[in-house]
């Protein structure tokens, strides 16, 4: 548990962990909703959702109505939403990803969804924080090199930064549906790295209910947390954690 009141209670999610029950891995028996709620005693209500191979800051509602309020914060572009990601090759400076999607159909978990949309507007801006450049062949590439960079997403489609940052051919690092597999082996390999290094790691906007600003910047989990200064950078490029508002 990050923070905790009468209304909010946010946890760091670890990679690897659903928020709540789903068709997508229907022999999964553990749940981001159901560990939090045997944890504090009290039901919980998502108001948004991180992948599973996703790690980093997730907020639950404590009753429906601040549910509601949350949602319409997120629905509307209220909530200020921050990623990190380990991704390949130099990425420019800055930029703006503004490439339609067309929505992701699980098989079996949107079996009734229609089939036929049109892509839909997505928006991610990016900022590099960090490179670094490995002695080490991959693929027919001599050397290898990689970006640090933050991600803001305007918008909330399925998978949006997964496919944004392939769009733009620097695939985030673990990605397995969307990215590069030889990169992929390599940190298997030489960091014994098994996860998606994509993490959520900060929420900023105006609590529902005290109207006040509040804003977290978790620590980065597991084996992300070990990535980081592998590759030679620091701590305050992702801050050292906390809520404050």
């Amino acid at each position: 548990i990050l923070y905790q009141d009468e209304w909010l209670v946010a946890v760091n999610k670890p990679a690897g962990l659903l928020v709540h029950r789903s068709m997508i891995d229907r022999y999964e028996t553990r749940f981001a909703m159901q560990i939090l709620r045997d944890q504090i005693g009290q039901y919980v209500f998502p108001v948004h959702r991180l992948d599973k191979p996703t790690s980093g800051v997730l907020l639950f509602a404590l009753n429906s109505d601040t549910a509601r309020k949350m949602g319409e914060l997120f629905s509307t572009g209220l909530v200020e939403k921050e990623y990190l990601a380990v991704v390949r090759g130099y990425t420019n400076a800055h930029g703006i990803i503004d490439y339609p999607l067309k929505e992701e159909l699980d098989k079996k978990s949107d079996m009734q969804a229609r089939q036929n949309k049109q892509p839909q507007d997505a928006v991610t801006e990016y900022q590099r924080v960090a490179t670094v450049e490995l002695p080490f062949p991959v693929g027919r590439y001599r050397s290898a090199r990689y970006s640090l960079v933050r991600l803001r997403p305007k918008s909330g489609r399925k998978h949006q930064l997964r496919r944004h940052l392939k769009h733009i051919f620097h695939p985030i690092v673990g990605d397995t549906t969307h990215g590069d597999g030889k990169q992929n082996s390599f940190f298997r390999e030489r960091f014994d790295c098994h996860r998606l290094l994509l993490a959520s790691v900060r929420l900023a906007f105006s609590h529902p209910d005290k109207g006040k600003l509040l804003q977290t910047n978790p620590p980065l989990y597991d084996s992300f947390n070990a990535i980081v200064p592998a590759l030679g950078w620091s701590r305050p490029y992702y801050g050292a954690g906390g809520w404050a508002g």
